[in-house]
Formats: C-alpha cells, structure tokens, sequence
C-alpha cells in the first residue's frame, strides 16, 4: 500500500469552530436527599434543580418523568461528530444511559440512589449532525431493593424512527453522598 504523505487537493478545511455551554453542579441532589427519585427528576423538569451537567455538555434535556418511566429529548449537531461524518455513538449511549438511569430513579426512596453496572447498546441507524430531534425514552422493567433493569429507545421525535435501543442493570444502594 503505498504511503500517504499529504491529502487529496479536493480536501478543504473550515476555520475552528466553538461551542460554550453553562452548566450548574449536581449537589443540590444530596442536598435534596429527603425526596424520592421522582420528585428530583419532576424538580429538574419545572427548574427547581439543574439539569445534569451532561446535558448541557451533550445538548439534550430531561423533559419527563413518571413512576418507572424517563423521556428525554436531544438535538444533534457537528460538534458530535466522529471521523466517519455521523455522531459518534457515545452519544446515543450517553443519552439511552441517562434515560434508563432516570427511569430507574423514579423508582427510587428518598435517601436511596443507583449507578449503571451493566449497559448494552445497539445502534441500528446512523445519525447525523442534521438529524431530525431525538427521544429516549427509558422504562423499567424490574426495581427491586438492590438492583433495578430498565429498556429504553432512541426514535426520531417526528418521524418516530427507531435509532437505537438499550438495556442496562443498576445497582440500588443508600445514598452516602455529601451535600
């Protein structure tokens, strides 16, 4: 194979692009550690408490959330793209993981929290930087006292086409969070 030393002249580069993004820490969580799952989420939902950093970082938005049941909803862009020229699919996992834990959460005591410790994902359809709004909808399927599982979908928030689909287990545990 012979080597490359230089780029086809057909190749042009674009000026560096910027994104800026705020974001508020998580703490008041623990702080709000006497309310169940669901009332954080329903508090994150109405501004009450912030949005998880993540979503600011990644640009989608829990927007709701019922007893075993979290949707979120996320807008894609070119600064999520891979080489390859289709948003990279930690993307998709970040967004199917934030949805299946947020499920799990409204399931969830006051004083009681979960983190992932399994997390399968099948990516069935590329996305692009101009992809039409995404939903993730994640819901449970058992939360017991020490572990929860929970399925969830990527589909377009329009067209309702199936993007990608998980599966995750939490551990459930008492939270020994500082506030």
């Amino acid at each position: 194979m012979p080597e490359l030393t230089s780029l086809p002249e057909t190749v042009e580069f674009t000026e560096p692009r910027s994104r800026t993004h705020t974001w508020s820490l998580p703490a008041s969580y623990a702080a709000a550690g006497r309310l169940t799952g669901l009332e954080l989420l329903r508090l994150t939902i109405d501004g009450g408490l912030p949005q998880p950093p993540i979503c600011g970082t990644l640009g989608f938005r829990l927007v709701e959330a019922h007893e075993g049941r979290a949707v979120f909803e996320g807008e894609t862009g070119e600064h999520l793209l891979n080489p390859m020229g289709s948003v990279h699919g930690g993307y998709l996992a970040t967004l199917l993981d934030s949805a299946l834990g947020c499920a799990v959460m409204t399931t969830l005591a006051a004083g009681r929290a979960y983190t992932t410790v399994q997390l399968g994902v099948n990516l069935v359809r590329p996305v692009f930087a101009d992809t039409e709004r995404l939903r993730c909808e994640g819901t449970v399927i058992h939360a017991g006292r020490t572990t929860a599982t929970a399925e969830a979908r990527v589909t377009g928030a329009d067209s309702g086409k199936l993007y990608a689909h998980a599966t995750t287990t939490c551990a459930v545990f008492a939270w020994q969070g500082t506030s």
